[in-house]
């Protein structure tokens, strides 16, 4: 099976596992989300869900996140992995989003790319869950670790992986190919999976 047989089918079968998926942060608009995104490195979805269902009630507005203290906020966040920079990064980000957009979160690659926290990934994340903007295809720590696997790329480098797959890919896919695979990632093979019962692995590697 070559990988675009390989990626056939695996769409096929994340389309039924997943048919419409969508991210497990919890937001209402695009600086939510933002937020969510940073709090999320390496941290649990769950982690962060629990962290902003109370946040999101508490500050309303970009202006919230600018006006309260540095120390107050960390109390706010202080449950998440590294919350000292995050919530150093997002305060900073909030005058950014402030001073220089408006008020509005951006919605292109590069000006994202200049808010504290972002990178590529996460800047797709935010473009499409926000904007319904494809750039190009969100690979984190399970889309790297599968499309190895699957032998859809044979980089290391995410950016790479993601012009791999960007080229395997119609763009129209982009955003549930990488959103199944890293929702199956998480619940049928995981980094430590024996692959016994990897249906979609023992299906498509050969």
């Amino acid at each position: 099976m070559n990988r675009q047989e390989k990626v056939k089918e695996i769409c096929k079968v994340l389309k039924k596992l997943f048919p419409n998926p969508k991210t497990p942060l919890n937001h209402s608009n695009p600086w939510e989300l933002y937020v969510a995104v940073v709090l999320s490195a390496q941290q649990t979805d769950v982690g962060v869900n629990k962290v902003t269902e109370r946040l999101f009630k508490k500050y309303r507005s970009l202006d919230d996140y600018r006006k309260v203290s540095i120390e107050e906020f960390y109390a706010d966040i202080k449950s998440i992995n590294f919350y000292k920079g995050k919530a150093r990064a997002i305060k900073k980000a909030a005058d950014i989003v402030a001073e220089k957009y408006n008020g509005n979160l951006p919605q292109t690659m590069e000006q994202l790319l200049e808010l504290p926290f972002i990178g590529r990934k996460t800047a797709n994340v935010i473009l499409q869950e926000a904007f319904g903007k494809l750039e190009g295809i969100v690979v984190d720590t399970h889309v790297k670790r599968l499309a190895n696997l699957f032998g859809l790329s044979k980089q290391k480098d995410p950016v790479k992986i993601e012009k791999d797959l960007m080229g395997l890919l119609p763009k129209s896919a982009w955003h549930d190919f990488a959103l199944g695979l890293i929702l199956y990632g998480r619940k049928y093979c995981t980094a430590r999976c024996k692959h016994e019962t990897c249906f979609l692995r023992n299906s498509i590697v050969k």
